[in-house]
């Protein structure tokens, strides 16, 4: 993992965004810049806290181990934090994995120093506060679907959910990122098989298209009728 100081920044990361202008100096002496290639885990599950990452450019999947299978608990894109689950008056180590999806650029820094950030800074405070309310409302909504949709009704919702957070400037309706099948899988709470076959089924109904790994939604009613439909043909 190659990391090193660098003196440029746009200062669009959640941190950078909400702290006082006289603070953004403090930020720049105190943070580092880390390179990662596509596939590079730089958290690992049971790792003990070092510090908060922001998300500069590229893709990261947040994830964890629930027994033999991966879970990708959410996608982080340019502007986002990773390691915040980390941040806890009882436990000194991540909860999750995070590994890059594309070659990714970070903003590291310590966990000392964000906590002091959060003193100093209120509106990055009162932010951060949303931003977790927000992310526990998705994974309570994520659960219940887990335990109440069946997969084809999941995937409906999840592919609405990743297009809402990343597509939403693209009018053709591509959700924005490019997935593999197997993290797709992992990330609606089903098999590699099932998923292919619902994504066949979604696409046979019109629901969507794809090219190659692209994803695009032709159908936006239709994949909101089914997210909220509690029938469907397979649960797992």
């Amino acid at each position: 993992m190659k990391s090193k100081k660098v003196n440029t920044c746009d200062h669009s990361c959640l941190m950078c965004r909400y702290v006082l202008q006289d603070w953004l100096g403090q930020i720049d002496l105190h943070r580092t810049n880390i390179r990662l290639k596509k596939g590079e885990q730089f958290i690992s599950e049971g790792q003990s806290v070092r510090g908060i990452y922001f998300v500069q450019s590229g893709l990261v999947k947040v994830h964890r181990n629930l027994g033999d299978k991966e879970t990708i608990v959410r996608f982080a894109k340019k502007g986002d934090i990773v390691g915040h689950r980390g941040i806890s008056t009882e436990q000194t180590v991540y909860p999750i994995s995070a590994t890059t999806l594309d070659v990714t650029q970070l903003c590291f820094v310590e966990l000392p120093f964000f906590l002091s950030t959060l003193r100093i800074n209120p509106e990055l405070s009162y932010r951060l506060m949303l931003f977790f309310a927000d992310e526990l409302h998705l994974s309570e909504q994520k659960m219940t679907n887990l335990t109440q949709l069946p997969v084809k009704n999941r995937l409906a919702w999840s592919l609405l959910l990743l297009y809402r957070i990343f597509g939403e400037e693209n009018m053709d309706g591509y959700i924005g990122l490019t997935l593999s099948k197997k993290d797709l899988s992992s990330y609606v709470g089903t098999t590699y098989e099932t998923v292919y076959r619902m994504l066949g089924e979604l696409i046979d109904l019109e629901a969507i298209a794809m090219d190659k790994k692209n994803i695009f939604i032709k159908n936006f009613q239709l994949l909101h009728d089914l997210s909220e439909e509690n029938m469907g043909s397979e649960t797992a």
